[in-house]
């Protein structure tokens, strides 16, 4: 019962995000075999009460149907069948990276569901005096503190010319292009220094 009570996690999530409640709703659309399951469709009539789960879509052939039509857009298909889909891919975590001088805090440089392609930049300042070094770690997750999400990669950027703390400046540059590759990048202001990394996820 707990592994079904999960599934109606995402339900609550996707209509809290969206600024919802199930009387903004107007039709349930079954998508995907796992909503064929008795239990599912009971906890979904629990939720959007006094409302007719729709099938009149085949909920396998809704998931091809949509991976098609995404396909088609990826590959530049100009067909008139396509002129009525808007579709935008987004980040399903918010993307980040590490600041603060004891607990390590996540600053959020793309929030989730964010559209893709997209880009961000962020200037941090030293949190030292004579400062010479910034760690640049990326993470995904929704938590206050890095350690509580998840660690994709990171590199440190060195050779800071000394400076009272708050002075020098490193500017962060989180890019996701349209297949989801993310770019981190990070600058000495001061000097134009630079690393990168990048992270297919």
């Amino acid at each position: 019962m707990d592994f079904f009570n999960k599934c109606m996690k995402p339900v609550d999530k996707c209509l809290k995000d969206a600024k919802m409640d199930t009387s903004n709703v107007n039709d349930v659309v079954l998508v995907g075999g796992s909503s064929r399951i008795p239990k599912v469709q009971e906890l979904l009539h629990n939720v959007f009460i006094g409302k007719e789960l729709s099938n009149g879509i085949n909920p396998d052939e809704a998931v091809a149907y949509g991976a098609a039509v995404q396909a088609a857009v990826l590959n530049g298909n100009q067909s008139l069948m396509l002129q009525d889909f808007t579709l935008f891919d987004v980040i399903p975590m918010s993307l980040g990276t590490e600041y603060g001088e004891e607990e390590q805090l996540m600053r959020v440089m793309i929030p989730r569901d964010t559209k893709i392609p997209t880009k961000k930049n962020h200037t941090f300042v030293t949190c030292h005096d004579n400062q010479s070094s910034v760690p640049c770690g990326v993470y995904d997750g929704e938590n206050e503190l890095t350690k509580d999400n998840n660690y994709l990669g990171g590199f440190d950027i060195d050779d800071i010319p000394p400076a009272p703390k708050g002075v020098a400046k490193v500017d962060v540059c989180f890019s996701i292009d349209a297949n989801g590759i993310l770019n981190v990048s990070a600058e000495v202001m001061s000097t134009g220094q630079k690393k990168e990394i990048t992270i297919k996820r």
